[in-house]
């Protein structure tokens, strides 16, 4: 069934049809093949998935989206990564987990569902007991999503907008809402959210430079669904209405995270590539949210009351935009390296 699945490819909405198999590719830019280009203990992610440990995260090479503002550019977009074999995607897992992750985090890989589901699997078997979570733009056909109901628990949707203008200008995908919204509810119905206690094992200083005692109660997802949506400067209407749909189909069911750190990349590719960049980021203001945005943000969400929403403070900083081409691609705080594509295991 998964040859099948990649030899005629309509995993996500595209339906490109491409044969994925003998090393061709398909609009994602990728074979059968899983390629990752990171493993590492996350300390940047929601309260309920870093808890003490940091999220196990792992990043795939590869994407179903043109995101043009994409900070993962050079593994979502430009090829950057390395195939692994289920027997070392099992050895990554199971080490993360001995480093303490709280979950294993997988981070756009919504174009490999079939020989993830099978990873997945065989990491579980060879003993990895704690939850994977799916972290995706959710650009996905419930279809294949149920390939992956029996081995994740815990769900790391993005919606990225409602307004498919939008959509095809930033994303190249015009059907973006309509997909997005379809699979963000396929994962609320399937997985209502479970949150339980966890206290620290042991005395710890996190990423931040903040010391947790052994005992140290924190709430933990241990199911669920957490969607998250980015506020493109000069689009506050766009998140009005995304914050609308999911007052109506998610507060309650889910957790949402609504991010202000849209920060302007500086892309490293050739001059095409860049002018169509810039012609696509046309579409929004490509700067830093303003503080006059961020108070607008805060009346909205407060307007709303959700029953479990983040909202981040508003920060300047952009030394956390990540660069795969070292070692440590985010700053020493944001995260603990164990794996690199160029490397291989670091710890």
């Amino acid at each position: 069934m998964c040859k099948e699945l990649y030899a005629s490819c309509n995993q996500c909405p595209r339906k490109c049809n491409a044969n994925r198999t003998q090393g061709k590719s398909g609009f994602c830019g990728e074979t059968d093949e899983v390629r990752i280009a990171l493993a590492c203990l996350h300390f940047g992610e929601e309260p309920l998935i870093t808890v003490h440990g940091g999220s196990g995260t792992i990043f795939l090479t590869g994407c179903t989206l043109r995101c043009a503002f994409c900070q993962n550019y050079q593994i979502s977009q430009n090829g950057m990564g390395k195939a692994v074999s289920s027997a070392e995607f099992s050895e990554i897992c199971l080490r993360l987990q001995n480093a303490g992750a709280e979950n294993i985090n997988l981070v756009t890989g919504s174009h490999a569902i079939p020989r993830l589901a099978e990873y997945i699997a065989a990491a579980q078997k060879a003993g990895c007991t704690i939850p994977f979570c799916w972290n995706s733009s959710a650009y996905e056909r419930p279809e294949l999503l149920e390939l992956l109901k029996p081995y994740v628990k815990i769900w790391l949707p993005d919606l990225k907008t409602l307004d498919s203008t939008l959509s095809k200008t930033l994303f190249d995908a015009a059907d973006y809402p309509q997909a997005a919204t379809t699979a963000i509810d396929w994962m609320i119905k399937n997985f209502p959210m479970q949150l339980e206690d966890s206290p620290a094992l042991h005395d710890y200083t996190n990423g931040e430079g903040e010391h947790f005692c052994k005992g140290t109660i924190k709430e933990k997802m241990t199911q669920g669904v957490i969607v998250r949506h980015l506020f493109l400067p000069g689009k506050f209407m766009q998140t009005a209405d995304t914050l609308d749909w999911l007052k109506e189909h998610a507060d309650g069911k889910a957790c949402i995270s609504l991010m202000n750190q849209y920060t302007p990349v500086p892309f490293a590719e050739e001059e095409n590539r860049n002018k169509k960049r810039r012609d696509a980021l046309s579409a929004i203001e490509n700067r830093l949210v303003s503080s006059q945005e961020d108070m607008d943000l805060q009346d909205l969400i407060e307007a709303y009351d959700f029953d479990f929403l983040f909202y981040q403070e508003l920060s300047d900083d952009t030394s956390w935009l990540p660069d795969f081409s070292r070692a440590q691609p985010f700053s020493n705080k944001l995260s603990t390296v164990l794996w690199h594509w160029n490397h291989g295991f670091l710890n």
